[in-house]
């Protein structure tokens, strides 16, 4: 099996890390495409004494980190608009490695071992990392949100982590037409939502109709990542899979809110 074989079915996943790291589909997927162009050039340069996965992602932190101290300034600066360049500057006043190191466990699903391996620092080093975001969100403002997602056990356990984190619940919508009039009664601050509603109707719809009325971050929530991280369309910048852990749930939704809040002025 070619190089490109082994690494072809990791890349949805390296695309959502990426969004997830710069809060941009655009931005993130600069840094992915860097990423094989440099493994193209140099494929002998490819790490070898790990599984593939772990040495694209070695590969993609290397490209990173090299980029104005991790914050990604340089990859594509013809990509960034102002929006762009005030979330970059708010990057800055959180640790980087910190963050990375909470996407790279918590999102990823990376042991502590490996996420060492990863931004090169130690397992212990990393778990004290995760420490240090978490008490960083525990710290982020609070935001109201609004649950888009027809089954109601899915939808309670979301419900129940969004107020533990200290959000509100503006409400839970099972269609596409309760979302929107949710949203248009409460103009909520985020938004979680279920690519497939009751009514087979789509989630995608559904926000697309929203963004129309109201600027909101947004995170989808699917069983099937890979068919939202082609890199073909615009595309989801934050998403989880199902079935979700609470770290997992509790990661996204402070780095949606953390680069939604770097728009807004200090």
């Amino acid at each position: 099996m070619s190089l490109g074989q082994q690494l072809a079915p990791h890349l949805p996943f390296l695309r959502r890390y990426a969004r997830a790291l710069t809060g941009s589909q655009n931005h993130g997927d600069n840094f992915v495409r860097a990423t094989l162009e440099a493994i193209v050039a140099a494929p002998d340069e490819f790490p070898a004494d790990v599984e593939p996965r772990l040495g694209l992602y070695k590969t993609f932190q290397t490209i990173w980190q090299s980029t104005d101290d991790g914050r990604g300034d340089s990859a594509d600066s013809g990509a960034n608009d102002g929006s762009e360049a005030i979330a970059q500057g708010r990057m800055a006043k959180l640790t980087p490695v910190s963050r990375q190191a909470l996407l790279l466990t918590a999102m990823e699903g990376f042991s502590s071992e490996d996420a060492g391996y990863l931004i090169a620092e130690s397992a212990q080093r990393v778990d004290d990392l995760v420490d240090e975001a978490l008490s960083e969100i525990e710290n982020q403002t609070r935001a109201a949100v609004l649950i888009i997602e027809d089954e109601p056990m899915i939808a309670m356990d979301l419900e129940t982590i969004v107020r533990d984190l200290g959000h509100d619940v503006t409400g839970i919508a099972v269609t596409r037409d309760e979302a929107v009039a949710q949203a248009k009664e409460s103009r909520p601050g985020l938004v979680l939502a279920d690519i497939q509603l009751a009514d087979n109707s789509s989630g995608i719809d559904a926000v697309s109709d929203i963004l129309s009325e109201i600027d909101v971050p947004v995170i989808f929530i699917t069983a099937f990542p890979e068919r939202l991280l082609t890199g073909e369309r615009p595309e989801p910048t934050f998403l989880i899979t199902k079935p979700f852990q609470r770290a997992t749930v509790k990661a996204a939704i402070s780095q949606a809110l953390f680069f939604d809040r770097a728009t807004l002025p200090a």
